[in-house]
């Protein structure tokens, strides 16, 4: 069965595709059409399946802005390790979606707390990566200490 039913119509296998691709471009960019190019010759069907259920029918879900996805997807790649290619597109996706460099280093900084140091700093040194290619470094200054007479 290839028709699924996305707000009470009926959409073929095509059309998920193509709002998908849509929801993907806006939030990655090239850098999600580089990971479809990727797998194109070992496994059509995963690019298929990201675009169409991951980008078309789970990430533009109403229920949490584009920049909270993204939060969620820093916080999740970065506890799961091992995932930074992925981690670099979606720190990218994040600047995509409105989150500033401070906050993408915010949230892998809080990560640090739930899923540990070796991690956050992984994370943290892709987000140096990304950011230094799209010209965002230094990413801030560090706040002042509690208390402090700034």
């Amino acid at each position: 069965m290839s028709d699924t039913v996305r707000n009470g119509e009926s959409t073929t296998r095509e059309e998920r595709f193509g709002h998908g691709m849509k929801v993907l471009d806006e939030v990655d960019g090239e850098a999600g059409r580089r990971v479809l190019a990727a797998l194109g010759d070992i496994s059509p069907e995963l690019g298929h399946q990201i675009v169409a259920w991951g980008f078309g029918d789970i990430y533009d879900r109403p229920g949490l802005a584009p920049r909270d996805r993204q939060l969620v997807t820093l916080g999740m790649l970065t506890a799961l390790g091992g995932c930074e290619p992925q981690l670099e597109v979606h720190v990218n996706a994040s600047l995509n979606v409105g989150l500033s460099p401070e906050q993408i280093v915010e949230a892998l900084l809080h990560s640090a707390v739930y899923c540990g140091m070796p991690k956050a700093i992984n994370a943290t040194l892709v987000a140096k990566k990304v950011f230094g290619e799209r010209g965002l470094l230094p990413a801030g200054a560090y706040p002042a200490a509690a208390g402090s007479a700034g």
